[in-house]
């Protein structure tokens, strides 16, 4: 098992309309990918507290690919991704990282 990292830093005060949005739409649509969530996150103390954390869980990088490109190909999605930013952009930068759990996790 693999776990993806990602990161969104939203645009200042756009962080109830990128949580909004992952209720209400990104998880359904993931459910009916097969996509995975490990947990979310918000910052309560630290450096902004304008970012949404969030961790997926893939068997395997090929599983990733090839789910996650069916998901940002789907129709659905990207009209009710545009939808979302009918008052302008949610997101100011995605980062992410694949992370490999070491031989003492408990995570695996």
């Amino acid at each position: 098992m693999i776990h993806e990292l990602r990161v969104y830093h939203c645009v200042p005060g756009r962080l109830p309309a990128l949580l909004q949005r992952f209720e209400n739409v990104t998880l359904q649509l993931w459910e009916r990918h097969g996509i995975r969530q490990a947990g979310f996150w918000t910052v309560g103390i630290g450096e902004t507290n304008q970012a949404l954390y969030y961790l997926l869980a893939w068997e395997s990088l090929a599983e990733r690919e090839a789910k996650w490109n069916a998901f940002i190909a789907d129709p659905e999605w990207l009209a009710k991704r545009a939808e979302s930013e009918r008052d302008g952009p949610i997101l100011e930068r995605v980062a992410n990282q694949i992370l490999i759990p070491t031989a003492f996790s408990a995570v695996r």
